[in-house]
């Protein structure tokens, strides 16, 4: 019987981005506007840091990215791991946010990216094959609640030898930060959608309960990264990943 998850008092609502076409203005500039909360946030350099802490036997061949986005975070990651090549890349989004020249950037580093489009949960539920070496969420997660956040963890653990989520923390700095994406030059969308995140964001040991709902013998590592972030990293045993995927120990 799986353990039950804690209850919280996160606040998960619809964010104004998700509801807006992919060719609205508005939507469009609060992408722009996520790459500087992202500078901001040294979203890229706490990636960096989560995968380190995997400890990988090898470098991974399969990556798959969760609300992948534009796909320009990874590509940060992937400029600062050169020997990771080469790599075969699934972005998964509801839409195809990704642009020639980041496609491009991304193949001169000898990654080949493809584009799934469809609802995470969905698609992690009905995918067949071997698991991916490796499985990234950022800022993804805390759009789910409940049952609806453990089973889409369930489908990342199917999917996966080893997985890291770099999510919002709800924490007063947090909360703060929040408030002040409007000197970032951002505009309401960003402002409005910055502070519904933080309220749905992950404090203690919020996903490590849900993952533990999900099923499966895992390490697992939760933490808070300055200013803003919260991480969760989570791998299978060494001996259960052998033939699985590259994680070692």
């Amino acid at each position: 019987m799986s353990p039950p998850v804690s209850p919280s008092n996160r606040c998960v609502l619809p964010e104004e981005l998700d509801a807006l076409d992919a060719l609205d203005p508005r939507a469009r500039r609060a992408r722009r506007d996520l790459r500087r909360v992202h500078a901001a946030m040294r979203s890229g350099k706490i990636l960096a840091q989560a995968v380190k802490q995997l400890r990988l036997a090898a470098p991974p061949r399969r990556i798959l990215e969760l609300g992948a986005g534009d796909g320009t975070l990874l590509l940060h990651l992937a400029r600062a791991m050169p020997h990771w090549t080469p790599v075969e890349l699934t972005l998964l989004d509801r839409l195809d946010l990704l642009a020639d020249e980041t496609r491009n950037e991304y193949r001169k580093l000898r990654w080949e990216v493809s584009v799934e489009c469809a609802d995470a949960a969905d698609w992690l539920a009905a995918r067949r094959g071997p698991p991916y070496d490796l499985c990234f969420a950022n800022l993804f997660l805390h759009h789910f609640d409940g049952a609806a956040l453990v089973a889409l963890l369930k489908g990342a653990a199917s999917a996966c030898t080893a997985l890291v989520a770099c999510e919002p923390r709800r924490s007063p700095l947090a909360r703060l930060g929040s408030r002040l994406v409007v000197l970032l030059g951002a505009n309401d969308v960003t402002r409005e959608d910055a502070v519904k995140s933080v309220a749905a964001g992950f404090t203690g040991r919020e996903l490590t309960d849900a993952w533990a709902a999900a099923g499966g013998d895992w390490r697992v590592e939760e933490y808070a990264a300055l200013p803003f972030t919260h991480c969760f990293i989570a791998s299978r045993p060494p001996e259960d990943a052998a033939g699985r995927g590259t994680y070692g120990g």
